[in-house]
């Protein structure tokens, strides 16, 4: 499966909380990311390709990737109990540092989950 990337985001800060109703929780584990590939401050060559690990999604379409604000196409693949997603370094970065940024949405703020790492990206 292949999650595409939007590069808007939106925020809407409608707090809620656990104050409580009856009927169903809205309760979700927080989404955790990790085994970022290459490793943090790693030199890699123009479009490298990088992976990272996300546990606790429901759908990968959940999860976008920016780096350095260019929205990046991830594939996905369920290994329970986690997916593993993999992405290209987009070919116009050359000789730069360059930060990749994950996102993981949801309906809830609360169940949404932001990380990354950075590379130096090489000359051709």
């Amino acid at each position: 499966m292949t999650a595409s990337v939007n590069a808007s985001e939106h925020h809407s800060g409608h707090g809620g909380g656990m104050s409580g109703g009856g009927g169903t929780t809205s309760s979700c584990g927080k989404p955790n990311l990790g085994k970022f590939l290459p490793p943090h401050l790693s030199t890699v060559v123009p479009e490298a390709e990088f992976s990272f690990l996300v546990f606790n999604i429901k759908n990968p379409e959940q999860v976008f990737a920016t780096v350095k604000n260019i929205p990046v196409e991830l594939t996905s693949e369920f290994r329970d109990p986690y997916y593993i997603f993999k992405g290209k370094l987009p070919a116009s970065l050359v000789n730069t540092p360059a930060r990749i940024n994950i996102k993981v949405k949801a309906k809830s703020p609360h169940c949404e989950a932001e990380n990354g790492w950075l590379l130096t990206i090489a000359d051709k």
